[in-house]
């Protein structure tokens, strides 16, 4: 499926430029009819468990295969941050007690591990730039009493991509473990958890895979013991949840063991339709990123040859599926966008403009142009 015959599935494209899939995607019809379904099995049979824990197993099945990983590797969590406290509480401290962050980690995932200083760990963070320097920055981080290396497939504010299988390898090396948040990267640009060899890998429904918030995937390499079984659980972590066994606490063998209690079913049908839609596009991920690569590339020039400081690496190569400009108000110039049905997504002292296989370059010069009126009106 072209880009254009794709854009075709999203309703809200016909008025409206989605610039913001880095926080949530633009929604489709299936994820339209999705959502409708899930209120018509509630209407309909009350309470069809069967078919909404077909519906997350669905979505679990599809995620491993996007990723190149086993089902059996993939546990539903709620969120990224839930699945980066899963595997820090399953990891004793003692013996290596650093965990490697960057400067440029997603707040959310960095405050978890910040978070097991109350279990005697300490984080080791990486200064960065949006620069390829961040993977000497990570090599000089790693020793022998480095435990966990945590590192995002692309960074949420700048849009850099790191050079992940590199600092696995560096990490592996040194006998540490590799946690990747690859929230901002999955959907629109290839990853293969075999490629990258990482440990541990984190995604959410609702950005570039087209769902919506309330369910996350933790994926965990296949044959990895834990020091410690997960702190938090419940039900659904067990060898057989529907044994209702008070007093057995085991853990499933599977990624399954990291589950707690009953997973978000909209979601997961937010989920499974976000992924099928991507898989109905019929373009491989090589493909998608490479179009997605392409109107990054336009925009960041655009934008540059304009006058504005855009905080995105130059280089393609480092570049994610998002453009990233300074500005005093982002928060502001995000509304006058809105105001023209341009859809951003503002942090801190950056507004940022992400890109799907639905965007085309019509979407990069209809935003670039409405920027620069927005700096005219300010003068």
């Amino acid at each position: 499926m072209s880009p254009e015959r794709f854009r075709k599935q999203f309703p809200s494209l016909a008025d409206t430029v989605h610039l913001a899939s880095c926080s949530q995607g633009a929604a489709s019809l299936r994820l339209i009819a999705a959502l409708e379904e899930f209120q018509w099995s509630m209407r309909s049979h009350g309470a069809p468990w069967d078919r909404w824990m077909a519906e997350v197993d669905t979505a679990r099945r599809m995620f491993a295969a996007l990723i190149g990983a086993s089902p059996d590797e993939v546990a539903i969590v709620s969120c990224a941050s839930e699945g980066a406290y899963q595997v820090a509480s399953t990891i004793d401290w003692r013996r290596r007690p650093v965990i490697v962050s960057a400067d440029l980690e997603f707040p959310s995932i960095a405050h978890v591990w910040l978070a097991q200083g109350r279990r005697d760990a300490r984080v080791r963070f990486v200064p960065g730039d949006n620069s390829a320097a961040i993977s000497d920055g990570y090599t000089a981080a790693i020793d022998e009493i480095v435990g966990l290396v945590s590192v995002p497939l692309v960074t949420y504010r700048g849009g850099l991509r790191f050079p992940v299988g590199d600092i696995a390898k560096a990490a592996h090396a040194a006998g540490a473990r590799v946690f990747v948040d690859a929230y901002q990267a999955v959907g629109v640009l290839p990853v293969s958890v075999r490629d990258v060899g990482c440990d541990y890998l984190v995604a959410g429904a609702l950005k570039y895979l087209l769902g919506v918030p309330g369910l996350a995937f933790l994926y965990v390499r296949g044959g990895l013991a834990s020091d410690l079984p997960p702190e938090l659980t419940g039900w659904f972590g067990r060898v057989d949840p529907f044994s209702f066994d008070p007093r057995t606490l085991d853990f499933a063998d599977s990624a399954r063991r990291f589950e707690t209690g009953t997973p978000a079913i909209p979601s997961a049908y937010g989920a499974v339709a976000g992924l099928s839609t991507l898989s109905e596009a019929g373009a491989d991920a090589a493909a998608i990123g490479r179009h997605v690569s392409s109107l990054a590339g336009l925009c960041h020039n655009t934008l540059t040859a304009d006058g504005e400081r855009v905080f995105s690496p130059s280089d393609p190569a480092l570049r994610g599926p998002q453009v990233a400009i300074v500005d005093d108000d982002p928060g502001r110039l995000s509304e006058f966008l809105a105001a023209r049905r341009i859809v951003t997504s503002p942090r801190g002292d950056i507004l940022r403009l992400s890109f799907h296989y639905y965007n085309n370059e019509e979407d990069v010069s209809t935003a670039c142009a409405a920027i620069r009126e927005y700096r005219a009106s300010r003068r």
